[in-house]
């Protein structure tokens, strides 16, 4: 079998579960794996390039996704006057005192000659810096708080069309990628991961405590959509009038509309960072990142900028994480801090990668839908095998509930068996890269 055929009967196989699993269970369901899928397959892109094109060992995934998802209520939800009035000067003058503060510390630092008055200088800078730093910002966000916390509470955000929001969290993730890679791209692979882990749970302690930013565990409900609503499809005459005379109802066809919607604008981004990612990796830029990855003593020999490179590839898949976790937290049409798990969102995504093969945009594509698909469907499929396996036993048999119960647990262990199996028998992917 030549590879392009398998290729393509691997990608017609999810699509086919996909498909079964709208006449089986509901099409609804069917199109929500399938927007997940697509935004499952831009995280497993954004990742294949820091890891597939470098060999980056980035276990911070998280933090980008959730900075993404701020950039959904920074951009799209509506500014809080009062909140504002009470205490956004303050917040902001805060922020650039907080700024001015590390600036000058760098500067001192650059301009000084080295000794003890260069240490003396800087402290009593970063000291005193941070006393006045505080002293301003915390008066501002306690007043900005202290507004309508049960409803508001923070800062809002522009007001502006909730698809401006998806590349400002590429951007938003872009920006905080620069500031930890030159801090960590100069570590060991081990460090790294430990590094970025480690910064991806600062950051996600910043979205849980700070209320005044996005409302912290309170979280953010009602985000605007790129979509009609469903209710205002039920509420239109036309579309109503079309859906009936298909057959359809319209409850059901105002749901299945919106979530149509959903997917082709998620397809349209995959297909162009899919398109660019393709280009990046078929040109010289992609061929010097593959030999980066592969020897790196011998690419730093033939006079490449090894840590520069890096940091190129490491904003870039970082960028794309954020604009994922902008469109994940568009569709789900809420932000909720404490939703980011490392389990879902750095090991699943690299499930992804590995099992769809590494190096290989297409198989991160491939693995990005088929493990999405089957860390949604096992817990069900797994419950009816347990229940088929448990029939013949009686009501109340300690064996049965306790399988029964365990059925919660079956996508861990899918998830394990899968890698082992991929692992052994093709240790580099389903559609490995070159």
């Amino acid at each position: 079998m030549s590879e392009s055929v398998k290729n393509t009967g691997l990608f017609a196989l999810v699509a086919l579960l996909i498909v079964g699993t709208g006449f089986v269970q509901s099409w609804n369901t069917a199109l929500l794996i399938l927007n997940m899928g697509l935004i499952s397959a831009i995280m497993s892109l954004g990742l294949n390039l820091q890891w597939g094109f470098a060999g980056l060992f980035n276990v911070g995934v998280m933090g980008f996704v959730a900075l993404g998802g701020l950039a959904a209520v920074l951009v799209s939800m509506p500014p809080v006057p009062e909140a504002w009035a009470a205490g956004g000067i303050n917040v902001l003058a805060g922020l650039l005192l907080g700024a001015a503060v590390i600036v000058a510390a760098g500067l001192a630092y650059n301009r000084m000659a080295a000794g003890r008055l260069r240490v003396l200088v800087m402290l009593v800078i970063l000291v005193g810096g941070f006393f006045a730093y505080r002293g301003v910002f915390d008066l501002g966000v306690e007043a900005v708080e202290d507004v309508n916390p049960a409803a508001t509470g923070y800062l809002g955000g522009l007001g502006l069309p909730v698809l401006m929001a998806w590349p400002v969290g590429g951007l938003l993730a872009a920006g905080a990628a620069w500031i930890i890679g030159k801090a960590a791209l100069g570590l060991r692979s081990d460090y790294l991961a430990i590094a970025t882990l480690g910064i991806a749970e600062i950051i996600l302690a910043v979205l849980k405590n700070e209320d005044w930013l996005a409302r912290g565990v309170k979280n953010v409900n009602g985000l605007p959509r790129p979509v009609p609503y469903e209710v205002d499809l039920q509420n239109d005459p036309g579309f109503v009038d079309r859906v009936t005379g298909l057959g359809f109802d319209p409850v059901t066809a105002s749901s299945l509309s919106v979530k149509l919607g959903y997917a082709a604008l998620f397809a349209v981004v995959l297909i162009v960072i899919l398109l660019l990612a393709q280009l990046a990796l078929n040109s010289p830029w992609g061929r010097m990142m593959r030999a980066i990855r592969d020897n790196e003593t011998a690419a730093r020999a033939m006079g490449k900028d090894v840590t520069r490179r890096h940091l190129q590839v490491f904003i870039l898949g970082s960028a794309v994480c954020g604009i994922a976790g902008a469109m994940m937290t568009t569709l789900d049409g809420q932000f909720i801090p404490t939703s980011y798990q490392p389990l879902r969102f750095t090991f699943l995504i690299w499930v992804m990668v590995i099992v769809g093969g590494s190096g290989n945009n297409f198989g991160a594509v491939l693995g990005g839908f088929l493990i999405w698909f089957l860390w949604v469907q096992v817990e069900p499929m797994g419950l009816w095998v347990l229940q088929t396996v448990t029939a013949p036993l009686s009501e109340g048999s300690a064996l049965k509930e306790h399988l029964l119960e365990s059925a919660a647990h079956m996508r861990l262990l899918t998830m394990g068996v899968i890698l082992l199996l991929v692992l052994r028998f093709s240790p580099r992917g389903l559609i490995p890269g070159r």
